[in-house]
């Protein structure tokens, strides 16, 4: 019975221990540094030495013996002495080490292997002993050492064949390590701990001419931006990753150009060009663009040498020294890229965005026959072209603006390069540098387009705080929403959260919301999820497994988030009793239109507490059932959303209109309610009509939108649905059944539904307090308009909150006496931006122009979107972008919204389907989509834009697309 418990350890215990991060924990413990974000980000013992010094570096090898060692004499434990298992035990620990631990296993293995079998590591010290001190070439011996010691196994065990298998297995999985790892000797020596650099300068090796050299390296391998510049870093990446990239060389600052320019040997057939890849060149915070050398048309070696110092040289440039001190970077050092230069029929720069218009999908190209370098100078005007990309799942189209001597076909090809490498940046919009040979299209370079960053992005706002937003309402969900999504992070991050600012997270562009992709994006790096995390959370795009490293490397944090995750049940129901009914109750006694503005304050300050601790559980629990459902796999069909206060409300008003048509044969629309006062019957309608009011009349059109008007103080719009239910024909009887299935459905006990349930009353608090505060600023602005200190009815919301506790304590004479012309300023700017009508998707940088129609171009009248509602539809499309009028809608009726919000979802109740410029299949409008059966495509950008009124169209909620028609006659 012992050996397949022996297996069972080697399986699972060996990879554990490999990856147990011991080198991490001596290294943050001794001198506060995290090695997997310094250097080449290994959690090894050359790093350990490197960045802690010889006793940390001493640690760190004790510990990885300490595993090695450990995992051999475990192995003793259930199988005989010296056995084949015992490197089966090396091989597992070696692969949890790199997977996990980010380490090669080095250590592991050769202190592991000295108590597996001293004789052959006695004989394998000797011989790579003798070999360094010879050869000088840590490289060399290194990968001589993993064909040695399987040699040695060989010729003292040669009837052991399983033993000798397992050592030729070892020794190829360290070699392929070797290759995939970056080396921490090929940091630079000197910035290593001071009593590190000596033995480190002796293990670099590699002699040349009486001086220590770095081996040549090449755009072949992983480079590190930190040594080698981000030029040269993001070229080797763009190799590997498969695209064309000339052959180059790079020279890191301490590099001796000798054995380089010795090697390369340009000739006048093979020119080379010589390229600065400056520390800080080409990054997100600076493109450093024309401001240091490139020598091209190298055909000597005197000349390369001459060229290489030039370069280097053109780092002190007094411009480029201006240059960094300009944007506040620091002097760092010019590493050099040497690549064979391309013999150009035609060359050019692209852009994947528009610099110019900072928005639209539009590709901009800049061309001309010959050198890429006249186009980059700015002495010659290229031709110029845009070019829109559309792709399918399995093809793709490029259409193209612009004509000139450069073959279509060529920049067509040059759109699509843009189009991937922006996608392989994960949307960060990149400037890039082309050359065509005649067969090859060559990427010379690409880099982000600094002003375009950082990218703010409506796709989540649009559903959290849709619409036009008011001063004072940004003033009090921005540090609210920020604030938790910052102390969700830092739990998960840790001290990796050092250095961002989750005040960041949100700003106002337009006066709509946006959020900031670029932070959220590197939030998600430190977190080590996906890079589609972010559309899956707000788009429910298919989210990838995080790799195995990343989880163990936030285990702690995700330990902790999960932890939250599972209590969340618990601590909202404690706060729900304790902290949320009792503060309700104690607001709904009171009597608002008879406090002063102190006590108003008091009032508002006590609810914005609660709306504090309400944030937290409005952010988790969508984020919890979304989670949970992606997990399980359970479908929307399954869920039941009745808890929700928007869907409650619909189906109560749904069952009372059918009630009121029982009783009611024959109503005049207009004369509905004083009808229903005319019999017992009627009367007891209105009553249930009026409770349901009561009961659902904190509700808004925008729930987080403290500013728009609630339904208990504007019944007009749920007078207007009630009648037009009435008049209803009954629901399609596919929409029938669904209905009906989802009435007798029994609510699930589930992991899923229970926190859907969570969700929905989460909702309700929150809705809750946020009517009682929009309460509370209505009662006080009655006061300061019947003062006189405001003018007009809803100025009060073109304050932010901080002004609005300046007036109440008289503490700005100065506010008091511009407050008229602040408040007409805002109210003016924000009615021009309320009559923009389309809105960008994306913003680029800080300062966006005004936003222009859309630019992307639709193949075969069809636009694409999200299928939130299966079925298909077809009818007349009404677009309604605000619901100041409700119009007569049918079956007939094709719904276009710019987003869904609850007051929004009684709308759907008779239209034929809904297409939503925002949103995904976890929206409001999703959800009651599916509730009621009706086919919904969301996330359609332009629809409201690019679709009129009487259009007709074809919708498919399955596939999310929307087919267009030129008919725009009425029916």
């Amino acid at each position: 019975m012992f050996e397949p418990w022996g297996v069972l350890v080697i399986l699972i215990i060996c990879p554990l221990l490999g990856g147990l991060p011991l080198i991490a924990w001596i290294t943050y413990a001794l001198k506060r540094k995290q090695l997997s974000q310094v250097g080449t980000g290994n959690i090894s013992v050359s790093a350990a030495f490197y960045h802690g010094g010889k006793f940390v570096g001493i640690l760190a090898v004790l510990s990885e013996a300490f595993k090695g060692v450990a995992a051999v004499l475990l192995t003793r434990v259930f199988f005989p002495d010296g056995s084949s298992w015992e490197l089966l035990a090396l091989i597992a620990l070696v692969i949890g080490r790199y997977w996990i631990g980010r380490g090669a296993g080095t250590t592991n293995v050769v202190w592991g292997f000295v108590v597996h079998d001293p004789l052959v590591a006695i004989f394998v010290s000797f011989f790579a002993g003798i070999s360094f001190l010879i050869l000088q070439s840590r490289r060399r011996v290194k990968f001589g050492v993993l064909l040695l010691f399987p040699l040695f196994v060989a010729l003292l065990h040669l009837s052991d064949i399983p033993r000798i298998l397992a050592a030729v297995v070892l020794a190829g999985l360290m070699g392929w390590i070797y290759t995939k790892i970056p080396d921490d000797m090929k940091l630079p020596v000197q910035e290593a701990q001071t009593e590190s650099q000596a033995t480190l300068e002796f293990l670099r090796g590699d002699v040349y001419d009486g001086l220590r050299q770095r081996p040549m390296v090449s755009l072949d391998e992983e480079l590190d931006a930190a040594i080698v510049g981000e030029k040269a870093a993001t070229l080797s990446q763009i190799k590997r990753w498969g695209y064309p990239v000339p052959k180059g060389w790079v020279l890191a600052p301490i590099d001796d150009p000798q054995l380089l320019t010795e090697f390369l040997q340009p000739s006048e057939l093979s020119p080379l060009v010589v390229r600065s890849s400056a520390i800080g060149e080409d990054s997100e915070h600076a493109s450093a663009a024309g401001q240091y050398e490139t020598v091209v048309n190298v055909i000597s070696a005197e000349a390369l040498q001459q060229a290489i110092a030039q370069v280097q040289a053109s780092y002190n440039h007094p411009y480029a020294v201006q240059y960094r001190r300009d944007r506040g970077l620091n002097d760092t050092a010019m590493a050099v890229l040497i690549q064979q230069q391309i013999q150009s029929v035609y060359s050019g720069v692209a852009f994947s965005r528009d610099p110019i218009t900072q928005q639209g999908d539009a590709i901009i190209i800049e061309a001309l026959p010959g050198s890429p370098t006249q186009v980059v100078s700015g002495k010659v005007t290229p031709e110029q072209y845009r070019a829109f990309v559309v792709e399918t799942e399995n093809s793709y189209s490029v259409q193209l603006e612009g004509e000139g001597r450069v073959p279509q076909s060529l920049i067509k090809q040059v759109a699509y390069l843009a189009y991937r490498l922006e996608k392989r940046y994960h949307g960060t919009p990149q400037d890039i540098e082309w050359s065509y040979d005649g067969q090859t299209l060559w990427v010379l370079q690409s880099r982000p387009i600094t002003t375009l960053l950082p990218i703010w992005t409506r796709k989540i706002a649009a559903e959290v705080i849709p619409g036009v937003i008011h001063p004072l309402t940004w003033s009090i969900n921005r540090p609210l929403t920020c604030g938790v999504w910052g102390e969700l992070f830092t739990l998960v991050l840790g001290e990796r959260a050092l250095g961002l600012d989750f005040a960041k997270t949100a700003t106002l562009h337009y006066s709509r919301a946006y959020f900031n992709a670029s932070l959220l994006g590197d939030i998600f790096l430190r977190m080590g999820l996906p890079p589609e995390s972010l559309e899956f959370l707000t788009r429910g795009a298919k989210l990838s497994k995080p790799s195995l490293q990343s989880t163990w490397e936030n285990l702690p944090g995700l330990g902790k988030l999960l932890k939250r995750e599972l209590s969340l049940e618990k601590d909202f129901k404690q706060d729900y009793h304790k902290r949320f009914i009792p503060g309700l109750s104690q607001l709904a006694q009171s009597d608002i239109d008879n406090l002063e503005p102190s006590k108003l304050l008091a009032r508002i300050d006590f609810i914005l507490e609660l709306v504090r601790h309400g944030t937290y559980y409005s952010i988790l629990a969508p984020l919890s059932a979304a989670l949970r459902q992606a997990i399980f796999r359970v479908k929307d069909g399954q869920i039941d959303h009745s808890v929700t206060p928007e869907i409650a409300a619909l189906r109560s008003l749904s069952a009372i209109a059918t009630d009121a048509k029982q009783v009611l044969l024959e109503f005049d629309p207009q004369q509905v309610f004083e009808q229903l006062k005319q019999t017992p019957q009627g009367e007891k309608i209105l009553q249930e009509f009026n409770e349901l009011l009561q009961d659902y009349g904190y509700l808004s059109e925008v729930g987080t939108d403290i500013s728009v008007p609630t339904w208990r103080e504007n019944p007009q719009m749920i007078k207007q649905m009630f009648v037009q239910l009435m008049q209803g024909n009954e629901p399609q009887a596919g929409a029938k059944d669904a209905i009906n299935s989802i009435f007798a459905l029994k609510r699930k006990r589930s992991f899923v539904q229970r926190r859907v349930d969570i969700k929905g009353r989460v909702t309700e608090v929150y809705s809750r307090l946020l009517a009682e505060l929009r309460w509370s600023f209505v009662a006080l602005e009655k006061i300061w308009l019947k003062s006189g200190l405001l003018r007009k009815t809803g100025d009060i919301f073109f304050l932010n909150f901080d002004e609005v506790r300046r007036l109440i304590g008289n503490e700005d004479s100065s506010l008091i006496e511009q407050l008229d012309e602040l408040v007409e300023f805002r109210r003016s700017q924000f009615l021009q931006d309320s009559a923009i009508i389309q809105i960008p998707l994306l913003v680029y940088g800080h300062t966006p122009p005004h936003p222009l129609a859309p630019s992307a171009l639709y193949s075969d009248q069809i636009l694409q979107g999200i299928g939130a509602s299966q079925g298909q539809a077809e009818g007349r499309v009404k677009v309604l972008r605000n619901l100041q009028d409700v119009p007569e809608i049918d079956r007939n009726t094709i719904l276009v919204v710019p987003y869904t919000d609850s007051g929004w979802a009684p709308l759907l109740l008779r239209a034929g389907g809904l297409i939503a410029e925002a949103g995904g299949r976890l929206s409001h409008g999703a959800i009651v989509a599916r509730e009621y059966g009706i086919p919904a495509v969301m996330d359609v950008r332009g629809a409201t834009w690019i679709l009129q009124d009487g259009q007709r169209v074809r919708i498919d909620g399955s596939r999310g697309i929307v087919e267009l028609s030129n008919d725009l006659r009425p029916e």
